[in-house]
């Protein structure tokens, strides 16, 4: 059977049914928008909106050829198909709303409380038993660390408006609500999309890297604030708490950290005052949630002094606070008579509103004051019998303080080695450049932040591309030359990106070791921090051998940590991408070498991952639950030894895999004129004009001539928009093939089913091949005039798909992930109608028959539209 009926059959035959309260949520929030459509554009604009919808729909169903498509697009004159690219974008933003809406519900379905939920911390619990848990929880540590990487194509103010519309469709579908309020709900979901399709789509100004740590605040305002705390509840609830009445047993093990407005590696838009000014931003949102929480709680606290009596401690601590701060206390007084435990909570909210506003006298100098206070209130509940009071919201607060502290996210530096050994010389030779300066003045920055919200808000300094100690020893030097004594602490953290380096990274940690600020800082804590570079690891050696090259990093790192009683942390530089270590975090910690999760688990979360994952309450916490009963299900001796013993058994089959799949690889990537291939195919020269993020999408000017001269972002997000998705799955077929010519098909079907690293490789390439569309990405393929290319990655698309559907037993790719796979169907038309767009004016652009400047320019505004539409749709596109 030829490859694309073939590819057509398998389309067809994985038509899910969508189930009812998501088919009425899309029909709904789809006939509004062809309303809104209607008004501004007319009903011929609707009109074509729907022959090109009914026609992509046709072509997955084997009735409508793509040549058909690609004709009536071609009939539009270009500002027509920019109103139609707009439009699919809105459907696009609207049919994800839909499908969150109705994740969020079969969540609340399945949570009847008689079965712990899937992956949840009550059923990790229920494996596990609770005192091996409860063992584990010491030191369980959840580390996420956003990052500003440029992957979130949408513009704040279209998040915004797609969150408006989705309280109001919430509201819709109460079922407490009568007629009239389900009228003026649905007159405000119209008014909303109205909005949203007159939003302009594309960014009008290039981000500054303050707007970058803003944008990443709207996740701690709407969600993770208030998720943290019941994340932890649900533990403690796991391991046997008392509901609320007595001292948990889980402890805040959630520690977030951000990038954003840190990291300058590559990014000169990043200075020490940006860094100045990230941190303080970050502490004005914590603080603000900080002082509306204690004042809520405090509020709350009507308990009369008969019912519950002041502890000694507390009656001590309003005594002192009245003889420093009379007028207010007394104020307070007369507001909450007899009410003691109200008074110091608001007096609480008190100092930390004047630790925002700097306010020496009533401040606090740091949150463990805080914390001291908190217990003050805490404990003398406890001991008046009020205990629910003692350990209900109050216990929130303490945790949100335990994990946020004042400054919200560790604020992490990172910058490439060479800029530090280039520093060093500069300043040995007495002329020192604008970017030594900056290097120097980033340090004191450092020293400042710390002196002002302690140690714990910015001490990790991150060096990518370390290849020896002297990377790591270079920092420190700077450090002692830009402030002497005075250099701040810095936990320095190597990051290993590339094959070699990673091989590597054993030796530079022993090196590492005869560093005296290294021994120094070992004599306090004993535990160093080493990050893994998914990204160019994955450009360099292709996705299979990527992966495998990564895990035996893994394994030599938890040998050293083991010889040399040095405990590690792993921090996991993943994208979002499946071509840049992504996918879903729970499997991807399941599948860690043995030895090397130990109860923590760091990891970058970045671009559309950070609204995907902390877009919702119940997402957030679904997500959170996960990653978290995963890092305790890998940390156990059993399954330890039962993933070693896996690893063992097809160590020689991963090898074939991973030499084999490498070489196909390079012998694609490494070609002459690769690179200006894959720039006339895509449109990567365009997405630099998206304005995405702050930092620039390629080292250096014009074409990039290797690989080299790109970043892994735009290389994975641009390959994304030919729907070829290549990052994610190339050369694995052929690695695959090499080991069946020899031992057959049982070995790799044997390594799916009992060594979680291969089975995560194989799901994750099952996941991009679903996502792949052969029939658009050929179209692609053929704007770059070279059929040697194109049959080269279409051959080994097809073996690759073929052979994953052979191991894993299914008939269709996402076979046994229902849920995913109804997600990929759901928004896959919408991506093909844009795609054909995009298609239009990159084939018109590229073939440049003298277009005047006004008409290049109206087809990068299409072309542009529809990479921000196909961004959103895809979701993990970098």
């Amino acid at each position: 059977m030829p490859a694309t009926v073939s590819h057509q059959v398998e389309r067809s035959s994985a038509v899910t049914e969508m189930p009812d309260e998501l088919r009425a949520d899309v029909r709904l929030l789809g006939e509004l928008l062809g309303q809104v459509i209607a008004e501004h554009g007319g009903d011929d604009l609707l009109a074509d909106v729907e022959r090109l919808r009914k026609a992509v729909i046709g072509a997955r169903r084997g009735q409508v050829s793509v040549d058909e498509i690609t004709a009536m697009v071609a009939e539009w004159p270009v500002d027509r198909a920019v109103q139609i690219a707009r439009a699919f974008t809105c459907y696009f933003h609207l049919a994800n709303l839909a499908e969150e809406h109705f994740r969020i519900r079969t969540l609340r379905v399945r949570d009847t409380g008689e079965e712990p939920l899937p992956e949840s911390l009550a059923q990790a619990v229920q494996e596990l038993g609770g005192e091996k848990v409860a063992g584990l929880v010491e030191e369980l540590r959840l580390h996420p660390v956003l990052t500003a990487h440029p992957t979130e194509a949408r513009r704040r103010a279209v998040v915004t408006a797609i969150q408006r519309i989705s309280g109001q469709l919430a509201l819709y579908n109460s079922p407490e609500r009568g007629a009239a309020e389900r009228a003026e709900t649905r007159r405000r979901l119209l008014e909303e999309i109205d909005l949203l399709w007159r939003t302009a789509q594309l960014r009008s100004t290039k981000l500054d890297p303050r707007d970058e740590v803003r944008t990443a605040m709207a996740a701690f305002d709407e969600t993770l604030f208030r998720v943290v705390p019941q994340v932890y509840r649900a533990l403690d609830a796991a391991l046997g708490g008392g509901g609320g009445t007595e001292k948990p047993r889980a402890r805040a093990f959630i520690r977030y950290g951000s990038w954003i407005g840190g990291d300058r590696d590559g990014n000169p838009n990043v200075t020490a005052k940006v860094t100045r000014d990230a941190v303080l931003i970050q502490a004005e949102h914590v603080l603000i949630a900080l002082e509306t929480a204690a004042g809520r709680i405090g509020r709350s606290l009507t308990l009369a002094a008969g019912y519950a009596p002041a502890s000694p401690e507390l009656r001590a601590a309003l005594s002192a606070a009245v003889n420093d701060h009379p007028d207010l206390v007394s104020e307070m007084a007369t507001r909450s008579p007899q009410e003691p435990h109200r008074q110091w909570l608001m007096f609480v909210a008190a100092r930390i509103a004047a630790t925002r506003q700097r306010g020496l006298d009533l401040a606090y100098r740091s949150p463990e004051e805080l914390l001291g206070d908190l217990r003050i209130a805490q404990d003398s509940l406890v001991a008046a019998g009020a205990r629910r009071q003692a350990y209900g919201e109050l216990q929130h607060l303490i945790w949100q303080v335990e994990t946020f502290g004042f400054h919200l996210a560790e604020l992490e530096v990172r910058q490439h080695s060479q800029v530090h050994a280039t520093a060093l010389e500069e300043i040995a030779a007495g002329r020192v450049s604008e970017r030594t300066e900056e290097v120097l003045a980033t340090i004191r920055t450092i020293a400042w932040i710390q002196e002002r919200f302690g140690v714990a808000a910015c001490s990790r300094y991150v060096v990518s591309f370390t290849r020896s100690a002297d990377d790591i020893a270079a920092v420190h030097a700077l450090a002692a030359h830009a402030l002497g004594e005075r250099a701040p602490r810095l936990d320095v953290v190597p990051l290993f990106e590339s094959g070699a380096d990673l091989a590597a990274a054993p030796t530079v940690l022993s090196g590492m070791l005869e560093i005296p600020e290294v021994q120094a800082r070992l004599a306090g804590d004993r535990r160093l921090e080493v990050m893994l570079g998914y990204s160019d690891s994955a450009k360099e050696l292709g996705p299979a051998a990527a992966t495998l090259k990564l895990y035996e990093a893994q394994e030599a790192l938890a040998a050293w940590s083991a010889e040399h009683d040095v405990p590690l942390t792993l921090f996991h530089g993943r994208g979002g991408a499946l071509g840049r270590g992504g996918g879903p975090a729970n499997r991807a910690v399941l599948a860690q070498a043995p030895g090397s999760v130990g109860g923590r688990f760091k990891v970058t979360e970045q671009g559309e991952v950070i609204f995907a994952r902390y877009g919702h309450d119940a997402i957030a916490r679904r997500h959170m639950e996960q990653v978290t009963s995963a890092v305790l299900l890998a940390s156990t001796p059993s399954i330890e030894a039962r993933t070693a013993e896996a690893a063992g058994r097809f160590r020689a089959v991963a090898e074939q895999v991973a030499s084999a799949s490498e070489k196909a690889y390079r012998l694609l990537t490494e070609a002459p004129g690769f690179p200006e291939w894959f720039s006339l195919v895509s449109p990567l020269e365009e997405i630099g004009s998206l304005r995405l993020g702050s930092r620039p999408a390629r080292r250096g000017l014009g074409a990039p001539r290797s690989l080299d001269d790109l970043r892994a972002i735009p290389w994975v997000f641009a390959w994304a928009q030919t729907r070829v998705n290549l990052p994610g799955w190339y050369g694995l077929g052929s690695g695959l093939e090499a080991v069946i010519s020899e031992a057959g098909l049982d070995e790799l079907r044997a390594a799916y089913r009992e060594w979680p690293l291969f089975a995560s490789l194989l799901d994750n390439v099952e996941m991009s091949l679903a996502k792949t569309d052969r029939d658009i990405a050929a179209r692609y393929l053929a704007l770059g005039a070279r059929d040697d290319f194109v049959a080269q990655v279409l051959a080994e698309y097809d073996l690759t798909r073929r052979l994953v559907l052979e191991i894993t037993g299914h008939t269709r790719l996402l076979e046994d992930r229902k849920v995913l796979s109804r997600a990929v169907q759901l928004r896959d038309p919408y991506v093909d109608a844009l795609s054909h767009l995009q298609l239009r004016a990159l084939s018109t652009l590229r073939a440049d028959e003298g277009l005047s400047e006004e008409e290049r320019e109206r087809l990068s505004t299409l072309l542009l539209l529809s990479v921000n539409g196909v961004a959103a749709g895809l979701q993990n596109t970098g």
